[in-house]
């Protein structure tokens, strides 16, 4: 079975497209943080298919509701949204499933990602068609548009992908773009680090961080699909 596991990033819109006739299976992990203007991504997206998206969800069903229940946010042992949210999701799918190709969205210049995969995830076999057709992050967004598809909101204020408003991942530079375009979301995130005792960054909670601290870098975060849930856990995260 060739399944593609949805980000809902422009990468992935590109390669599901590219392979469109070969996968079986197309599935989002949905999370209650994305952009309100995912959704209409997706149904943009399963009419270019012309395929169908299907939508799994962890019943914790939220960034804070994952962080609270591990009592924990980010650091060496992986994000909590990242593991209860997505792993455990994929991990429940994959008990009824094998003999798995998975399809994946990394560029041209993400060769490093691709070759630790390729170590993680032994078990499956894996297709990546930007790399294979020299796509860059640059020419999947030039596709996209050729197609008439608008991309995700979070692109078009300046965020370099279509993750969770308010990733726990994200520097200092991200967090406060994230006060600026997103205020309650930043407020609510700083309350929940107080009240779990655990920061998204390490050695600084939020409602301290210096409002002028990495505002002149680029808020660089990678794709929190499928991928970042399976290095998360190669690198030391667990589930408890």
């Amino acid at each position: 079975m060739i399944v593609s596991w949805f980000s809902a990033g422009v990468s992935s819109a590109v390669a599901t497209w590219l392979l469109r006739d070969q996968i079986d299976r197309i599935i989002y992990i949905h999370i209650d943080d994305q952009h309100p203007d995912t959704e209409r991504f997706l149904v943009d997206c399963e009419q270019w298919f012309g395929r169908p998206i299907e939508r799994l969800q962890s019943p914790l069903k939220s960034v804070e509701n994952a962080c609270r229940q591990r009592a924990y946010v980010n650091g060496v042992r992986g994000a909590s949204c990242t593991l209860m949210l997505k792993r455990r999701a994929r991990k429940e799918w994959e008990v009824d499933h094998d003999d798995l190709t998975y399809v994946w969205g990394f560029d041209l210049a993400e060769q490093h990602r691709v070759d630790r995969l390729l170590q993680s995830m032994p078990e499956q076999q894996h297709l990546f068609p930007l790399v294979d057709n020299e796509l860059t992050k640059q020419d999947t967004h030039g596709i996209l548009a050729k197609a008439g598809i608008t991309r995700p909101a979070m692109y078009d204020l300046g965020y370099p992908n279509n993750n969770c408003i308010g990733c726990v991942k994200g520097g200092k530079g991200y967090w406060n773009k994230i006060r600026r375009d997103f205020p309650e979301v930043f407020k609510q995130r700083a309350e929940m680090e107080r009240l779990i005792g655990a920061s998204c960054i390490n050695g600084v909670y939020l409602d301290e961080l210096d409002p002028k601290a990495g505002v002149t870098s680029k808020p660089i975060l990678q794709d929190c699909g499928i991928y970042c849930e399976i290095t998360a856990a190669a690198t030391g995260g667990g589930e408890g």
